[in-house]
């Protein structure tokens, strides 16, 4: 293993804070990567990792010769581009909403692969939060506010959100005219992953955001479960136009309050500071802002 090599191994211990994470992603031994690293501090004459039996961290030697090395390397891979092709190529790891992933990413997936054959694809599903850092990920893609400062944000549209309950709950509870007149109704509960509190909801009235707070008998964390649930007839909720177009088209749920909808919800895409030079992730930022361009959000 050269110098590089070990500079590459090195930042992505750090990033994983685990020499078996990291190995693995390399494709390395655990024992190699070990033994990688404390060659790496012989060379140096200095302790570059804390180490424990559940937990790796960089020193305050090994936290300035990260940033080194993640310049470093990045300087070398723009180098290298200059004289090759400069394809993009390797493993590049996404982190996206599960329903957001198969309405925009997959039906034009076949066309990025095909243009960049030498590049894999690893792809994440959930809403939870990811720290991109300790687990290797390269980009997420979410919407909301964005918190960490730490991260690069690109944006790439505006989600157009609705208010919605079933036929069902609407003909127990009725069907509210305006914001005011939601006093007997209840919601399907979400709650917030950066908050832990049961979201309100929220209306534009006069071109001012209000929220209201609606009892809720059923409280959950996962955006799916939510639109089950409004079809059961349990509550209103509020969620993405896309999420619920085909609801609304079959009517399995009825859009109330048009007048009214909450404001717009970002969508980023978010990639911490030291990736923004891997062509693999310029490949892939173009091809997602194309398409969210086009997207009917």
């Amino acid at each position: 293993m050269d110098r590089l090599d070990r500079m590459q191994l090195f930042i992505r211990v750090v990033e994983r804070r685990s020499f078996a994470a990291a190995a693995a992603d390399l494709g390395l031994a655990r024992s190699t990567a070990t033994e990688s690293i404390k060659q790496l501090e012989r060379d140096l004459g200095a302790r570059l990792l804390d180490r424990t039996t559940r937990h790796v961290a960089p020193t305050l030697d090994g936290q300035a010769f990260y940033a080194r090395c993640t310049a470093i390397l990045g300087e070398v891979e723009d180098a290298e581009n200059v004289f090759r092709d400069a394809q993009p190529r390797g493993l590049l790891r996404v982190d996206a909403h599960p329903l957001l992933t198969q309405t925009f990413l997959l039906p034009k997936l076949d066309a990025f692969l095909t243009r960049y054959p030498l590049l894999e694809l690893q792809l994440g599903q959930g809403d939870r939060l990811v720290d991109m850092v300790r687990e290797g990920v390269d980009c997420v893609i979410r919407a909301g506010g964005v918190e960490d400062s730490g991260l690069i944000m690109r944006r790439l549209g505006m989600i157009s959100e609705i208010t919605c309950a079933s036929p069902a709950y609407l003909e127990r509870h009725g069907t509210p005219t305006a914001p005011h007149a939601l006093e007997g109704h209840q919601i399907v509960g979400f709650l917030s992953s950066r908050t832990g509190q049961t979201m309100p909801l929220e209306f534009m009235v006069e071109g001012k955001p209000l929220e209201i707070h609606l009892p809720a008998r059923i409280t959950v964390n996962n955006s799916d479960t939510l639109s089950d649930l409004a079809r059961l007839g349990y509550g209103l909720i509020q969620a993405p136009l896309y999420r619920l177009r085909q609801d609304i088209a079959e009517g399995r749920l009825v859009e109330v309050l048009p007048d009214f909808p909450p404001s717009k919800t970002p969508l980023s895409a978010l990639y911490p500071q030291n990736r923004h030079t891997a062509p693999r992730l310029r490949a892939f930022l173009d091809w997602i802002g194309g398409i969210f361009a086009e997207a009917d959000l």
